[in-house]
């Protein structure tokens, strides 16, 4: 069973953290765990194995509960769930998502459910799942979930389990107090926080001239040009504050932060995940927990507060075997913080420069989704034969319910569009719109 969900994850081998903790289910099944490691070091495989030992096929209704701190992060848990082609169903449950799509999935109850505190209290207060059928319960992110304020709800939770036998709790954090209300009892801790590094993770200064931290970022950006980057900030204003200056600029990016709507906040990382965009703005809302791999770039335009805060920012790139550069914008008055030890060489920035030609990709919508029973191979099927594409010239496609996204080359996207109005995907007249 390992083995072929390594093959359908497209993963040669478990790592050493993963490896660790498998064991450690396998040979220690009744007790408890508490999984520390860095972002982006697999941990939702890693807890995800020992959950799918513990489940058996005859028992009907929800026997495993996730709770996670954002949507985000529980849709990129579902994600790899399926993508592991266990069987086993599983559903996500999060605030901003339609209450009666969630309702009408209980009514063939998934083995594993994952979601946000606030929306699985909603369900357990009204009383849409039997919650004496789950044995299993992971909190995920777990210090992340206290900080966001969901001490209340996961209390709620937890005493509404009758049942449980099993309790796993990650973190990417060291030295979280575990609340009493977890109900953790001598549990076996796995720790691959202690003394960690990131070896492929190159670290960088840029000094501002003349305290201009926003004309310094703009010289960074086209000296990066054309590779995937997120610029962090400690607040929103900053943030939307730079992403005016790159619009003016004509520069094609998005921007991330806790003010957004949740379709804004989704669409933007569709299109950083696809290729449409290399650029993404945001606070450290997007340091942890989200499904944007492959991140070449970090940058720190607002000096980070913390330690944990630093490591979890650069744990956004050089992940796994990859290689990243991580940089530090001072102006004149700013100095590194002495949490940070490693040393950081000064680099020089071009004082003339142009910005990079937009990706290769754009992002088209499209109004149907997996609800409307769309998949990727109908949405392929129809860009080729309705749209005249050939297969290389689309990209990442995502399906969510009742929408979709694809990523297709920026040079034939309006002619794609051209050819497929009026025509209909799986007998359903569908919105098709480019996404800029």
């Amino acid at each position: 069973m390992i083995q072929k969900i390594l093959a359908n994850l497209k993963i040669e081998a478990l790592n050493q953290m993963q490896q660790a903790v498998l064991e450690a289910a396998e040979t220690r099944k009744g007790q408890d765990m508490v999984l520390l490691s860095p972002t982006g070091s697999g941990k939702t495989l890693a807890f995800l194995l020992p959950v799918l030992k513990f489940l058996k096929p005859e028992v009907p209704g929800v026997q495993a509960l996730i709770l996670v701190p954002s949507r985000e992060l529980a849709m990129q848990i579902e994600n790899v769930f399926k993508q592991m082609g266990t069987g086993f169903k599983i559903n996500c449950c999060y605030g901003g998502h339609d209450t009666k799509v969630e309702r009408n999935n209980f009514q063939h109850p998934p083995a594993v459910l994952v979601g946000t505190p606030g929306r699985i209290m909603y369900h357990i207060e009204r009383e849409t799942f039997d919650t004496k059928m789950v044995k299993t319960l992971v909190l995920d992110e777990f210090d992340k979930s206290l900080e966001f304020g969901f001490q209340k709800e996961m209390e709620f939770i937890i005493r509404h389990l009758p049942n449980l036998n099993k309790r796993i709790l990650t973190s990417a954090t060291r030295g979280v107090e575990i609340p009493a209300f977890a109900g953790l009892v001598q549990p076996e801790e796995i720790n691959f926080l202690k003394g960690h590094v990131t070896p492929h993770l190159a670290l960088k200064t840029v000094r501002a001239e003349e305290n201009d931290k926003l004309k310094a970022l703009m010289a960074l950006l086209a000296k990066i040009g054309n590779e995937t980057t997120l610029v962090f900030c400690n607040h929103r204003d900053a943030v939307d504050r730079i992403s005016l200056l790159l619009h003016n600029s004509g520069v094609i990016h998005d921007v991330y932060h806790g003010k957004l709507e949740q379709d804004e906040r989704q669409l933007a990382l569709v299109k950083f995940r696809n290729g449409s965009n290399q650029i993404l703005i945001t606070t450290d809302l997007a340091s942890r927990g989200l499904d944007i791999p492959a991140i070449r770039h970090v940058i720190h335009y607002q000096l980070p507060n913390t330690l944990e805060t630093y490591t979890h920012r650069n744990g956004r790139t050089a992940r796994m075997h990859a290689k990243g550069t991580a940089y530090l914008i001072l102006s004149e008055e700013e100095f590194i913080p002495p949490f940070i030890k490693d040393a950081a060489p000064e680099m020089d920035l071009p004082t003339k420069y142009t910005f990079p030609a937009p990706s290769d990709w754009a992002t088209i919508y499209i109004s149907a989704g997996k609800k409307d029973k769309v998949n990727k191979i109908d949405i392929v099927g129809f860009l080729i034969q309705k749209g005249g594409l050939l297969k290389e010239e689309l990209g990442l496609i995502e399906v969510q319910d009742y929408i979709a996204y694809v990523a297709v080359k920026r040079n034939k996207v309006l002619a794609v569009l051209d050819k497929v109005r009026g025509q209909k995907l799986k007998n359903k007249s569908v919105k098709m719109v480019l996404q800029e």
